[in-house]
């Protein structure tokens, strides 16, 4: 599997105009599926912290969520006591509202995010990843070299990759984009099973976080009852946008 070609990896600028749309969206996005209340943990890719993910959490507070930030800065890798200050953060959560959480992890934060599920699924209620190559081969990422200089570590240490490729025991929806310009999209998709499923958008890597189908994608997935999961349907108008994610042709 290999990383995205310099072409793809050029086009991420699109990130800044699909703020611009986001914002244009806003109307029509408060279309979307309403929440039940339930609280939302979001966990940012590398190198970012919770700014990047506060459009996603506004959008997330509108439709009815309570969602919240890490709140452990910048995400510089699985570094000493990250995994220990994620578990104690889903706890705190699941302690101050009583409910199971949804964690919605973007790139990095989404391997974090199936983490999470897979140690306490008691306590996970969904996850929803947003271009997260836990699938992926650890070189098949225009950005294995930033993670190896901000963890520390090289990409190979990450050895228990069994775990991160296996859907969680947890309703589980992967979202990606064919035109992903930093990690292969083959490698962010999720096994088929029961509990979980693909879908596919159009548009960047670092734009995921405000890309107007996803964020809508997201509503439609956490709106559903507890213990009600079914597969996202791309029914009627919803074809025009979703695109078949198993699809052999290309983009």
């Amino acid at each position: 599997m290999e990383p995205p070609s310099v072409g793809l990896l050029m086009l991420e600028a699109r990130a800044a105009a699909e703020l611009s749309l986001f914002l244009a969206t806003v109307p029509l996005l408060r279309l979307a599926p309403a929440g039940d209340g339930h609280p939302v943990l979001v966990l940012p890719g590398l190198s970012a912290g919770d700014a990047t993910t506060y459009p996603l959490r506004a959008f997330l507070r509108d439709r009815g969520y309570r969602p919240h930030g890490w709140k452990l800065g910048p995400n510089r890798g699985p570094r000493p006591g990250v995994e220990e200050k994620l578990i104690q953060r889903l706890t705190d959560l699941h302690e101050r509202y009583q409910r199971k959480v949804s964690v919605i992890g973007w790139s990095l934060g989404g391997v974090y995010a199936r983490l999470l599920a897979h140690h306490m699924p008691e306590r996970v209620r969904s996850v929803v990843t947003l271009g997260s190559p836990f699938a992926s081969e650890p070189r098949a990422t225009n950005a294995w070299r930033l993670y190896e200089l901000l963890s520390g570590r090289t990409v190979d240490d990450w050895a228990e990759r069994a775990w991160m490729k296996a859907p969680p025991p947890v309703p589980s929806t992967a979202i990606f984009s064919r035109t992903d310009g930093v990690v292969a999209w083959r490698g962010c998709m999720e096994q088929e099973s029961a509990t979980s499923e693909n879908i596919e958008v159009e548009g960047s890597h670092c734009g995921l976080g405000h890309n107007p189908a996803a964020l809508y994608a997201i509503a439609d997935r956490l709106a559903q009852p507890e213990g009600e999961w079914t597969p996202f349907q791309r029914t009627g108008l919803r074809r025009l946008v979703y695109r078949d994610p198993y699809r052999t042709t290309p983009a």
